[in-house]
């Protein structure tokens, strides 16, 4: 006998309610979690829905007091957003572990009880020839805060009050001047917790190069002929791709449907939904981490119910429940973000590919350094594959920038113990001297690197956690997993040595040695510690982007898709901080991190430069970032997945035990690998994690490989039953395919 755990009336409020039903044999094959069914309910036997969430064989009360599935509910086969969401979560259950109830977590979008609030929206009252009038009085007068503020609204009409504080850093005190001269309106108007962009749609449309408009003609003709095949952009870095998904978007809205952008980075969010929001107007909205449970629930409300055509943000975006879902489209697809560190460890990749069947919608990646994974199944003919090899700007074409790879080792033989090397010290005096703007990027955040002792060697580690301690400018050495703090020492613990101290090599510490050599350049810093509260992203950015600095420094997030295009150089500090990582991807890792980074140099007509230093500059993935050659890079790697047996050629599953007692999580480990010995597999392990304890939790790992993804999952099924079985569940298992 089958017995369906089944939820009543689902809602995160709801989810650990189950109620248990009796599945009669000729339901048993329509029966499947995440099938929305009939069931009788409480004492008078009221027929309700409800969603199928688990199903077993043995009962869980008497059976006497269980009653019987009625049958699917006639709205099963409707489309209905959230019975799709729920069928979504079944998959993923499946196909990366966990438990249901995880899975409907993370699709479900939370309710909030909240208001709505009001926001003040600036409408522009000027003709364009009086307000061109105006702007000259402005800027001749220097005022330039209003003038910002007017060329702002002759762009855009009407703005939002949150965004002319936050992009322009402009006050309500510049805004009430100009209303009381008659040349702005202000309106507050109701509205959800809705961080988008209100304004004026319908503007700045691009002219399509011929390499543009053959994708999309080829795109939206195989979309009105029901060809769903997944399809990959590979373009070069400023090659218009932005521009590509606008138009297939159009396409597909123009049919009645929906659209889901997502993009790797919060960072990214601002700048996207402002090219979007010319084009869409109002009906576009954004989500990210950063915005309140309230803002979240009110987007998702809103796309609900027809009010939106598009939504944009980072993987949880693709959540949304739109009724008519047209098409999904995922920016800068390699990125590591897209994978989810929390249980179930989706992929948002495969869980988009999967929804889009499950919705009859395209889905669209696109990348300048698409993933091995991506580019190794477009080779194979799973996805479809489209190319542009050119840069593309206002006036047409626009060339790759010159790349030159200084060899650090050289540069300290010569005596430069700086962190810029005599070619990257030269290119910034020069650009500097001309107004144009740099980026320097290092992959690190903090003061400093890792503190030891250089008599004894001892490193300085965090007592929760196997890690270093870093320390940063307020002297503090911190722990960036748990958080622990205490102050710096002075003498070794362990043999009394004053030789102790850190490798100076963070954003912080980098912030300060250009101050020193460039004492009157202006800098910016984005890295973790500068953008922890909302909006800090967005100021630091429109900062920038308004020319407010001439120096930018961070980490990975600068790097990442933005468009700026006064910056003509670039500065990769130290190219090798991910090549010898942990990790079977340093190199794929390295290349895209450094291709990115150069693609944010000379994106606007302006030459660009870019200046790679490194320890390596024979390493292939060096060697092929400097030349922007990601086929040649692509053969390289495959070639070493191949000899190795790593994805995309074979599959991977990393299975982790945790538990405060280290021997009950070593037990737990070597319970799978029992498990895992039966089936035809390769085993790694099991040992101690990377990192073998955070938040005094001992962590175990076992790594198993196959060419068969279903195997795999097969034997994270027979793992799961055993837990299910066990009668002392203690320890915790985590399992993640494919790992990131």
């Amino acid at each position: 006998m089958t017995y369906a755990d089944i939820i009543i009336g689902i809602s995160h409020e709801k989810l650990d309610h189950t109620f248990q039903y009796r599945v009669r044999d000729e339901l048993a094959g329509s029966i499947v979690p995440g099938a929305y069914v009939e069931v009788p309910f409480g004492n008078g036997g009221r027929v309700v829905s409800g969603y199928v969430v688990g199903l077993s064989e043995k009962p869980k009360i008497d059976e006497s007091r269980i009653r019987d599935v009625i049958g699917l509910s006639a709205e099963e086969e409707s489309g209905e957003p959230q019975a799709r969401l729920v069928k979504l979560a079944a998959w993923m259950k499946q196909h990366y572990g966990g438990t249901m109830i995880q899975s409907l977590k993370c699709v479900l979008p939370v309710k909030s009880d909240q208001k709505p609030r009001e926001k003040l929206i600036v409408h522009l009252l000027l003709e364009p020839e009086e307000a061109e009038k105006r702007l000259f009085e402005f800027r001749t007068a220097h005022q330039n805060a209003r003038a910002r503020l007017l060329e702002a609204l002759m762009e855009a009409g009407t703005l939002d009050m949150a965004l002319i504080s936050q992009k322009l850093n402009i006050t309500k005190t510049v805004v009430n001047s100009l209303e009381k001269r008659g040349i702005v309106r202000t309106e507050s108007v109701p509205v959800y917790r809705n961080p988008a962009i209100t304004g004026t749609a319908g503007k700045g449309t691009l002219t399509l190069t011929e390499a543009q408009s053959r994708i999309v003609s080829d795109f939206l003709h195989r979309y009105g002929a029901g060809d769903r095949k997944p399809s990959l952009i590979h373009g070069v870095t400023g090659s218009g791709k932005t521009e590509l998904y606008i138009r297939m978007i159009e396409g597909v809205v123009r049919q009645g449907k929906q659209a889901i952008m997502l993009i790797p980075e919060i960072a990214l969010t601002y700048q996207t939904v402002v090219r979007f929001y010319a084009r869409f107007g109002d009906r576009v909205s954004y989500l990210h981490s950063r915005l309140t449970r309230g803002e979240r629930y009110d987007q998702f409300l809103r796309a609900k119910r027809g009010e939106l055509d598009v939504m944009i943000g980072p993987r949880s975006a693709l959540f949304t429940p739109f009724a008519d879902l047209g098409i999904i489209i995922m920016d800068e697809e390699h990125e590591t973000s897209y994978k989810s560190e929390a249980t179930p460890k989706y992929h948002a990749r495969e869980t988009a590919i999967r929804l889009a069947e499950l919705s009859d919608a395209a889905f669209v990646m696109g990348s300048a350094t698409p993933s091995m994974d991506a580019y190794y199944h477009a080779q194979n003919g799973d996805y479809r594959l489209y190319e542009m090899k050119e840069r593309v700007g206002a006036k047409g074409e626009v060339r790759l920038p010159t790349v030159y790879t200084v060899d650090l080792r050289e540069e300290l033989k010569r005596g430069n113990r700086s962190v810029f090397s005599g070619k990257l010290y030269s290119l910034m005096e020069d650009r500097l001297s001309k107004g144009e703007q740099i980026m320097l990027f290092l992959n690190r955040r903090g003061y400093a690197g890792f503190i030891s002792c250089r008599k004894c060697g001892f490193i300085y580690k965090c007592p929760h956690c196997d890690v270093s301690l870093v320390q940063h400018k307020d002297g503090k050495l911190t722990c960036h997993y748990c958080g622990f703090r205490t102050d710096m020492v002075k003498t070794c613990p362990e043999c009394g040595s004053r030789y102790i101290g850190g490798m100076k090599a963070g954003t912080e510490q980098i912030e300060q040695s250009v101050r020193k050599e460039f004492p009157g350049a202006r800098t910016l810093r984005m890295d973790m510690d500068t953008t922890k509260e909302a909006g800090n992203y967005e100021k630091i950015l429109s900062s920038f982007a308004n020319e407010e600095a001439d120096i930018l420094i961070g980490t990975q997030m600068i790097v990442k898709g933005h468009d700026f295009p006064n910056v003509t150089l670039m500065g990769i500090l130290v190219a090798d901080m991910s090549l010898y990582a942990n990790d079977y991807r340093a190199g794929e890792r390295t290349f895209q991190l450094l291709t990115q980074a150069a693609g944010r140099a000379g994106r606007a007509g302006k030459p660009g430069e870019v200046v790679i230093q490194t320890y390596s500059p024979e390493h292939f993935a060096v060697v092929h970032a400097a030349a922007q050659d990601y086929g040649a890079f692509y053969r390289d790697e495959i070639a070493y997945r191949e000899l190795c047996g790593y994805p995309p050629v074979m599959h991977l599953l990393s299975v982790l035990a945790e538990d405060y007692q280290e021997e009950a999580a070593q037990s737990l480990i070597e319970k799978v690998d029992r498990i895992a010995s039966g089936f035809p597999v390769v085993r790694i392990g099991p040992a101690d994690a990377a990192i073998s304890r955070i938040k005094d939790m001992y962590r175990k790992q076992l790594f198993l490989k196959s060419g068969d993804y279903e195997l795999l999952t097969r034997i994270k099924d027979a793992v799961e039953e055993m837990r299910e079985q066990e009668r002392s569940y203690r320890g915790r298992l985590e399992f993640d395919f494919d790992p990131a």
